[in-house]
């Protein structure tokens, strides 16, 4: 378990951040899953586009670049849906949907990931 923390704004943003890094974590995201809490994320590396095919709940993505910068920001991205990809990311964090307004992220932000 990591803390996902605004560099930024030297803040702590989510407490419980599971990090996927191998091929099947990756490919599996949150599929499965009923809800996801408000206090946890999924951090997918090497990926610049998701999908929400057959999952049971929105969710809010935060792509970013290899510096955990954030390059753009999708609110409420619901079942069915596919964003594109995001030039410039390489990774993807997916969180509760209203998660992006509530922790007040921005584009342009430096993320840091730790213990």
């Amino acid at each position: 378990m990591a803390v996902l923390r605004s560099e930024t704004r030297n803040q702590v943003l989510l407490s419980d951040l599971k990090v996927a890094r191998r091929f099947f974590e990756r490919g599996k995201g949150l599929l499965g899953r009923m809800t996801l809490p408000a206090n946890e994320a999924l951090w997918i590396l090497r990926c610049n586009s998701i999908h929400t095919f057959f999952m049971m709940f929105p969710i809010d993505c935060v792509f970013v670049n290899r510096n955990l910068e954030v390059k753009a920001l999708r609110r409420n991205v619901v079942p069915w849906r596919m964003v594109f990809p995001i030039w410039g990311a390489s990774s993807v964090i997916e969180m509760a949907a209203g998660s992006i307004d509530r922790l007040e992220i921005k584009t342009g932000e430096k993320l840091h990931v730790g213990a």
